[in-house]
């Protein structure tokens, strides 16, 4: 478990990525890397083998650590699953657009990294969750409204014997463990894009492990020690989520795929609370605190990293829209962004982020109340695909986002918390009450955030308490619709 320190030969062979990949022509599909972003469904940091929990069973994502370039203090964007899925696929903080929590829908003015890749010749498609508005035809916020070419999605979460819609056509239920299937598809989709000659970005997003947990008896068996039986079944799925990513990186061998595929795996946001079995930090989802936020982060991309290596640099999923536009010479959205580019931390050059990470819960319950007027009609938001479980008398559900056109001080409530490269102040009720709380924790000696040392260091705090004010203006100013103004 210790820490790996990353080699020369690393180093050189990162060394011509700028040459190769940065502003090549869009016809030099071989030198252009394929792009697969993978993501667990309420996976947190401790759940894998390699974190060190003590039953769950991840052997394919313990060998990516181990060859690839781990993350040690990798972050969702969020604690909550839609925020987290709206910065990868923008870049940006989703309370900028309104995708304040689960359910919320992105809005059809953003950006996302699948339009842009697609103007330059990649073929993108989707494969499970999507959670940012319905994945139906005529939804304005589905898979081939940003910019997927083709998609099997689903609304929310999905378990053994999943409902999806493909390309927005009617539901179908496909049989057999919920993950697998999945690859399946993505693996189908990888075929065509290689016979037809062409570059893929490709991003599967697990139904697993979110509840309700369901497992195939030869997973379950692993288990057996497990007296919770929910448990049982949630590590199950960890472990059939692991073997199908085992089964996608196989196909990428087999096809001679691998060496120029870039693979991110990484979990939407903490363990929840009645999973937590262990864990070394405070929290669990839904709250900014590490617990809730700190997420497995790996790159596999045997081409550019061919030595294992562990970084300590902090990074966030809102880094993969700008990492990904630099990596394939592609121009940045005109835009506030909240992540940066990566490219120098692949090449072994990043030593510390270059500008902190901030999280923020919006307080939801106000917006339908302070801004009743819905962005996109009831109608388009109403979801098709059923889950497991019933939510206001159905299984399918519905999505919301409202028009919020001008900024009030009540608008800064909600937890809140910026993460430079040694603290953390976090703000438990948010920034609109100079009475309310501040604490400030050293992260790189006090991982659990067990000990507030705002009263020692109150020039910092205060320092970081205003540029975590001066960001929030920034992300409201967003929120009002001023970004898609021209």
């Amino acid at each position: 478990m210790g820490r790996l320190i990353a080699r020369r030969s690393f180093l050189e062979g990162t060394a011509g990525l700028a040459g190769t990949l940065v502003g090549a022509p869009a016809e030099a599909a071989d030198q252009r890397p394929n792009i697969i972003l993978c993501m667990g469904d309420d996976h947190g940091w401790i759940e894998t083998a390699y974190n060190g929990h003590p039953h769950v069973r991840t052997p394919v994502l313990d060998e990516m650590a181990a060859t690839g370039l781990r993350f040690d203090r990798f972050y969702s964007a969020a604690p909550v699953c839609s925020p987290t899925r709206g910065s990868v696929m923008t870049g940006r903080h989703p309370n900028r657009y309104g995708t304040f929590s689960a359910n919320w829908s992105t809005r059809p003015e953003e950006i996302t990294i699948a339009q842009i890749l697609r103007k330059c010749g990649y073929v993108c498609g989707h494969f499970g969750k999507w959670h940012l508005g319905p994945v139906k035809a005529d939804s304005p916020t589905s898979p081939g409204a940003m910019g997927f070419h083709e998609w099997l999605s689903h609304d929310n979460f999905f378990e053994i014997d999943p409902h999806f819609s493909r390309n927005g056509g009617p539901v179908e239920q496909l049989r057999g463990e919920s993950s697998e299937r999945v690859v399946n598809e993505a693996i189908r989709f990888i075929g065509k894009a290689k016979q037809n000659g062409q570059p893929f970005f490709l991003v599967i997003w697990f139904g697993s492990p979110h509840a309700p947990y369901s497992g195939l008896e030869r997973d379950l068996a692993l288990y057996k020690h497990v007296q919770d039986e929910r448990l049982r079944a949630r590590f199950a799925e960890i472990t059939a989520m692991d073997r199908s990513m085992g089964q996608l990186r196989q196909h990428l061998k087999t096809s001679g795929l691998r060496a120029n595929t870039l693979i991110w795996y990484c979990g939407d946001n903490g363990v929840p609370g009645e999973a937590r079995v262990t864990s070394p930090f405070r929290g669990a989802k839904g709250v900014v605190y590490e617990g809730g936020v700190r997420v497995p982060g790996i790159i596999e991309w045997p081409d550019r990293i061919s030595k294992p290596w562990t970084t300590e640099v902090n990074a966030v999923t809102s880094d993969m829209l700008p990492t990904i536009c630099e990596l394939t010479g592609q121009p940045l959205p005109a835009r506030p962004l909240d992540g940066i580019s990566l490219k120098t931390l692949l090449e072994g050059e990043m030593k510390q982020r270059s500008k902190p990470i901030s999280f923020w819960v919006y307080e939801t319950a106000r917006e339908a109340r302070e801004n009743p007027e819905p962005y996109i009609s009831a109608e388009r938001q109403e979801g098709t695909t059923p889950t497991a479980t019933m939510m206001q008398g159905k299984l399918t559900r519905s999505f919301r986002n409202f028009r919020h056109p001008r900024i009030t001080e009540g608008d800064y409530a909600g937890p809140a918390a910026i993460l430079d490269n040694r603290y953390k102040l976090v703000a438990p009720a948010g920034t609109v009450l100079a009475s309310s709380p501040r604490e400030l924790y050293d992260v790189r000696a006090d991982r659990g955030e067990a000990k507030d040392v705002c009263k020692n260091q109150p020039e910092i705090a205060k320092s970081m308490e205003r540029e975590l004010r001066e960001w929030q203006r920034s992300v409201l100013t967003s929120l009002t619709g001023a970004d898609y103004k021209s």
